[in-house]
């Protein structure tokens, strides 16, 4: 059937314009960007997945273009290891004919990859190694020797497959080695976009990994490193794979990701599973964006509402909301707390839940038992709206010019860990407050 590349579901949905999707109770919510993404490619995606033979092919032709020094050999990801690092050597493996190997643990987003596509987790580097001490190895996604699990003798290295900038400390080698650096956005498209060029079909479990490690190290191809190649990818690979709701398979994706929350920065945490909402009314006409992080942990997360708060303001900006909530879920206690960047957002927060209780700085409300978007939240932003909501008079930080908000900076060895500098919302010293202005006197509103 044709999935596609991903987005038969956002098509099903389809609002009155296209650029939205229906819910229950005529609620519109605009389309995502990896679902806007897919569907721009889904004919591309669709006719480089059909050019591809339809069984997985042994055919001796593609393997001229085989590098001959890979063949054989154990593909290896970096310490501290990802699902790029993992998805892309499962794949690396299965397309140059080797074996793939874990430098380290896996975390709870990989491990989540593996169930969803029913792949078998690999043996660690060191189990491959103490079977055969002299197996040939290829980097993926790394080529840093800080980056490396100590078990491999960079002796033995005969390829580099990876993405990231060439730094200090990358690996010196005695003789030439293959390598295929590529500037894009996941290391897993590189290994996509080899497959497609000798002609070869991923399995579908393969295919499902390197999507998943795409959309992981892209944050859902919203990220500043994602390029032309990795959306294209990713909406081939959901062909291959026969996705139909590729928005479903991020968000499922980045709820098993936010269970580790420790590795994932201010703005992962804001942009990974959000959702814009459009409305119309005589008193207000806007977006309205509402991202959600389930986790086991809330403290966690409400520890860093100093860092968390500018990150809204500067994502609200940057997309040109009118108002954008963060909700955080405990899914253990079931219980959910929204953080409030803005006079909008308070003001909106109260008029849609009035008997929840706000914090004194008025950036946190308490949800109570609401721990759904789709059941809780929306639902009654949407009623407030249509009762007649409109923005308060006062404005926050949002008003500021976008170069105050600071830049987003990416770590040149991990392209997951984006931080903004120089925001001035950081800058206050102290903590991040906003002004309730439903106290002011009616009569002298604008």
């Amino acid at each position: 059937g044709d999935h596609h590349g991903g987005g038969a579901e956002a098509l099903r949905l389809a609002g009155p314009d296209n650029k939205t999707k229906q819910y229950d109770e005529g609620v519109l919510r605009k389309r995502t960007q990896v679902e806007t993404d897919v569907l721009a490619r889904e004919k591309a995606a669709h006719e480089l997945a059909d050019a591809l033979p339809k069984e997985i092919s042994t055919i001796p032709t593609i393997d001229l273009f085989l590098p001959e020094a890979l063949k054989d050999a154990v593909f290896v990801g970096h310490l501290v290891t990802d699902l790029d690092s993992v998805g892309g050597a499962i794949g690396a493996a299965a397309l140059y004919n080797g074996k793939a190997a874990l430098a380290s643990d896996i975390n709870s987003e990989t491990a989540f990859a593996l169930e969803e596509w029913g792949v078998e987790k690999p043996p660690t580097i060191e189990e491959v190694l103490k079977e055969n001490p002299n197996a040939k190895i290829c980097l993926v996604d790394h080529q840093q020797t800080s980056q490396m699990n100590p078990a491999i003798n960079p002796d033995n290295v005969v390829g580099v497959i990876d993405h990231h900038a060439l730094q200090s400390k990358t690996i010196v080698t005695d003789r030439p080695i293959y390598i295929d650096i590529r500037p894009w956005g996941s290391m897993s498209t590189i290994i996509s976009h080899t497959f497609l060029t000798h002609h070869k079909r991923p399995p579908v479990g393969v295919a499902g990994m390197l999507l998943c490690a795409i959309l992981s190290d892209t944050l859902n191809l919203q990220g500043p490193t994602t390029t032309e190649w990795d959306r294209l990818m990713v909406a081939t690979l959901s062909e291959i794979a026969g996705v139909d709701d590729i928005q479903f398979l991020a968000s499922q994706q980045f709820k098993a990701k936010s269970k580790e929350l420790a590795g994932l920065s201010a703005h992962g945490l804001v942009n990974g599973d959000q959702k814009c909402f459009s409305f119309s009314t005589e008193t207000f006409n806007g977006d309205v964006g509402f991202a959600v992080v389930e986790t086991t942990d809330d403290a966690v997360i409400i520890d860093r509402m100093d860092e968390l708060l500018p990150e809204i303001v500067a994502c609200k900006k940057e997309r040109n909301l009118s108002a954008l909530f963060l909700a955080v879920v405990n899914i253990v206690q079931l219980k959910g707390t929204l953080l409030l960047c803005g006079p909008s957002e308070l003001s909106l927060a109260k008029a849609a839940f009035p008997n929840c209780k706000v914090n004194d700085t008025h950036t946190m409300m308490d949800l109570g038992s609401r721990v759904s978007r789709k059941k809780d939240y929306i639902p009654e932003i949407t009623k407030a709206v249509k009762a007649g909501w409109k923005k308060p008079v006062k404005r926050g930080l949002s008003v500021v010019d976008m170069a105050a908000l600071g830049k987003l900076e990416v770590d040149p060895t991990d392209y997951q860990n984006i931080t903004r500098r120089g925001s001035l919302a950081m800058k206050q010293g102290e903590h991040f407050t906003v002004d309730d202005d439903s106290v002011v006197d009616e009569e002298n509103c604008i």
